[in-house]
Parts: structure tokens; sequence; C-alpha cells
């Protein structure tokens, strides 16, 4: 079993990319679809605390901006709230190795995080 998990949506060019690099490189991993699966509120809670959630949080994306006016002063605990309920909102990938996690394609970074 891998300690490597991959958080995200198939259909992700983020995700595509990041699985094609890792098959490329011979690297096992569990991929956890956030469509099919959903995420958990201690798993994003924990992202959260490590990481911020304004980098787990995807303000970049159509379902963001769908339902932005309705959020003007968002806080944490109301960001996490969105993601329960928003899965496509959280940021991709995320990849998580034991207690670190890397969120994002870039081969740099996850060649360091993973190699």
């Amino acid at each position: 079993m891998s300690n490597i998990i991959i958080y995200g949506i198939p259909n992700c060019n983020s995700i595509k990319k990041t699985l094609d690099w890792c098959n490329t490189h011979k690297i096992y991993y569990t991929f956890h679809n956030y469509k099919k699966e959903g995420i958990h509120i201690d798993r994003l809670t924990a992202w959260c605390k490590a990481l911020g959630w304004e980098v787990v949080f995807n303000k970049k994306g159509t379902t963001w901006k769908s339902i932005a006016e309705q959020h003007k002063n968002l806080t944490e605990k109301k960001a996490i709230e969105i993601m329960l309920e928003n899965t496509s909102i959280i940021k991709r990938p995320i990849i998580e190795k034991g207690k670190k996690f890397l969120v994002g394609f870039d081969e740099a970074l996850l060649a360091d995080f993973l190699l």
C-alpha cells in the first residue's frame, strides 16, 4: 500500500499531468476522487492547518466565481464548509505523503517531493 495519496478530480488537467508524471516515474500512489468519494472534514481541517485555508481554497475557478457574491467575508470555517459542499473548489492536486503535503502541479517541486 502506498503512503502517497493524490486528491483531485479525474478530468482535471493538473490531475492528469500529475498522474502521468507519477506513472512515468514509477511512483506508486492511491488516487482519491473527490467527486466519487467526497472529502472528510478532518482531512480538510488538517490541510488548512498545515498549509493555510487560502492555499487549499481555489478562488480562481468557476465554482468560486459562481458563489463569491454570497460569501464576502470568508473565514476558514466557512471556507471548509464550502469545500465540503463543493469539492471542485479544492485546489488540485493535493498530494499527501505521510504528514507532508504538496499543492498543485509543478514538475520540479513534484520531483523534490516524491523522488
